[in-house]
């Protein structure tokens, strides 16, 4: 099944041997994995995701304060990662979790299992190692929402500059912006390609009234070619952008292959005094003198604080856990989800599959020059973010995003992004019977604001068994209603007069499942998007931030957990609503914020 990807594989490692020179971060010195610990540091972080990371890095500028980083994987395997074109490939590594969510009656029906795939990251630089690199930080109300509720000091104002200091633009148009920032640690580049198919996208765009723009400017709704967190068109993950440039710090302790089993709390004081780990079937106990900073994700980090003692009461007594702060934690799970699968036939080559790029001249190009079709960050192009027509958000706020692929499912020869989604392979066989290696580009729709809400919850005290995950997606029907209307409008862009040129048609063989509804009706596109619904991986909101008064808050404006002194959550989880926006960058800047918070405290 992966012979066609295999000879991709094969090829880039050809061209990276001969091409190393040129692609400096083939030839960095690998970060010393710490084998021996000391019996306290001063803050020790869970996890090396982009929230760990940033934290690691900006704590250690005090030399005086020693760091103790702890990572579950290892090294990113640049080889495999950093290639941003073949990123479904990454799930198939040692780096993802390959999380699987609960069966449930309303979304992922006809995917295989019946449940829900959420590849996560487990690697320096956590999911920023095995994500679509696509840079995105939302509207600014978001922010001024959290800020709203009670979250003194995250409205878009006072993020903004996290949002900056964060950031390295490379896209040269942009860089007179005062949204942008210039000497960040994270690249923010367009990719290294521009295709026919980009230039028909942000056509159709204008038809339909929207302007090409930077959606990280000051209007979002538009059309635009893709941003990535890349570098000279290679991924530029967390660890690359954070942990590498200050390996060589004396104060900073990386440990990998550390598995956080317990944070170490004392039940009379409800002081986070340490963690508890397992390393090379050793156990060990390390104390930390200031904080512990847990920057696990919007999975193991509500995980770690349950098995810890800290959590839904009755859920933790059910489990005989000690119950040092009854909390919501868990609560609130959060989510960007859309359909995949569309594919738009065209009559030119114009588009990208695993067949097209497999030539000797496209490899050398990228490793070279960085540029090329390698260098679109999982065949993404375009983005745009659009208003349905019965959008009731408020008229500069998009309820949908739509991201240009250039390529389709049907170029899918070797099954790498079908087995990343779920999709089965009679989904495949049928789906795209006539059409199998044609030129096709696809359209997904995704929906920005989500009403509906799950959960993570312990399955047992076991803290090497994965947690239970409810996605509940589309549960509540407000989301099913966007995602058709969503769903309506990308066939109807992607059959519309700019894409005419090369007679673009959506491929009409019916989804598995759905061929008793009529095709393109809202009966048909209910039952596509609630069979064959497709995370983006943007899960948050299980550690919600909030003000004292409210109930379901686990950790304060300072990201501090309520009731237990020295104990911070640095990641996703945090986030009260999901903003419209690709999370990387978000936790990028809550990483940044947190860091000063941090510093404040101790200075």
């Amino acid at each position: 099944m992966f012979k066609n990807l295999v000879v991709i594989v094969l090829m880039v490692y050809l061209a990276k041997e001969v091409g190393a020179q040129f692609s400096f971060e083939f030839i960095q010195a690998p970060i010393t994995d710490t084998v021996k610990f000391n019996h306290e540091y001063d803050y020790i972080i869970i996890g090396a995701g982009s929230g760990g990371c940033v934290m690691a890095n900006r704590l250690s500028e005090n030399h005086e304060w020693k760091v103790l980083l702890l990572e579950v994987g290892d090294e990113e395997s640049d080889f495999l990662t950093d290639v941003p074109l073949t990123a479904a490939v990454t799930v198939l590594t040692r780096h993802n979790w390959g999380y699987r969510t609960e069966r449930n009656k309303y979304s992922c029906l006809y995917l295989d299992g019946g449940v829900c795939y959420w590849p996560k990251g487990r690697a320096l630089g956590g999911t920023s190692v095995i994500n679509y690199m696509v840079y995105n930080r939302g509207h600014r109300d978001d922010y001024d929402r959290w800020a709203r509720a009670g979250n003194k000091g995250w409205s878009f104002r006072e993020v903004l500059p996290y949002f900056k200091k964060m950031e390295r633009i490379g896209i040269e148009e942009f860089k007179s912006s005062k949204y942008r920032g210039k000497k960040g640690n994270v690249d923010v580049q367009h990719p290294g390609y521009h295709s026919k198919l980009l230039d028909a996208f942000l056509d159709a765009g204008k038809d339909l009234g929207y302007e090409e723009n930077d959606p990280n400017d000051e209007e979002m709704l538009g059309f635009s070619q893709i941003q990535a967190t890349t570098r000279r068109g290679r991924r530029w993950s967390a660890a690359k952008a954070y942990l590498r440039p200050i390996k060589k710090r004396a104060n900073l302790f990386v440990s990998m292959r550390s598995w956080v089993t317990r944070i170490l709390i004392d039940p009379k004081t409800k002081v986070a005094y340490g963690v508890e780990f397992i390393k090379n079937r050793q156990r060990y106990r390390v104390n930390a003198t200031k904080e512990v900073i847990l920057s696990a994700g919007a999975v193991a980090s509500p995980q770690l604080l349950m098995l810890s003692g800290v959590g839904p009461a009755k859920h933790l007594q059910k489990l005989q856990i000690p119950v040092i702060q009854n909390l919501s934690v868990g609560y609130n799970l959060q989510d960007h989800v859309g359909l995949s699968g569309l594919a738009f036939l065209v009559n030119e080559p114009i588009t990208i599959s695993e067949t097209s790029v497999q030539s000797m001249s496209a490899i050398f190009s990228y490793y070279v020059l960085g540029r090329g079709p390698f260098t679109l960050p999982g065949g993404a192009e375009g983005l745009a973010f659009v208003k349905t027509p019965n959008s009731t958000l408020a008229k500069d706020y998009p309820d949908i995003e739509i991201v240009l692929g250039a390529g389709a499912l049907n170029g899918d020869m070797s099954g790498s992004m079908a087995n990343m989604l779920g999709i089965p392979k009679p989904f495949v066989k049928e789906v795209y019977a006539d059409i199998m290696g044609k030129n096709a580009f696809s359209l997904v729709p995704i929906i920005m604001r989500p009403k509906s809400r799950g959960r993570i919850r312990l399955k047992s005290t076991n803290p090497f068994q994965w947690p239970r995950m409810e996605a509940n997606y589309l549960s509540h029907p407000d989301d099913i209603q966007t995602l058709v209307e969503g769903a309506k409008l990308v066939h109807r862009l992607g059959e519309s007069s700019s894409f005419q040129q090369y007679e673009s048609k959506l491929n009409r063989r019916p989804y598995l499942g759905c061929e008793n509804y009529v095709f393109g009706s809202n009966d048909y596109w209910k039952c596509c998007i609630k069979g064959y619904t497709s995370s983006l991986q943007h899960q948050a909101g299980t550690c919600k931030m909030g003000p004292s008064h409210d109930a379901n808050a686990v950790v304060n404006p300072h990201l501090q957990v309520y009731g237990i002194d020295r104990l911070r959550v640095v990641d996703a989880s945090i986030m009260p609503d999901l903003p419209a926006a690709h999370t990387n960058a978000v936790v990028f800047m809550i990483g940044e914020k947190a860091a000063d918070m941090v510093k404040e405290t101790w200075s």
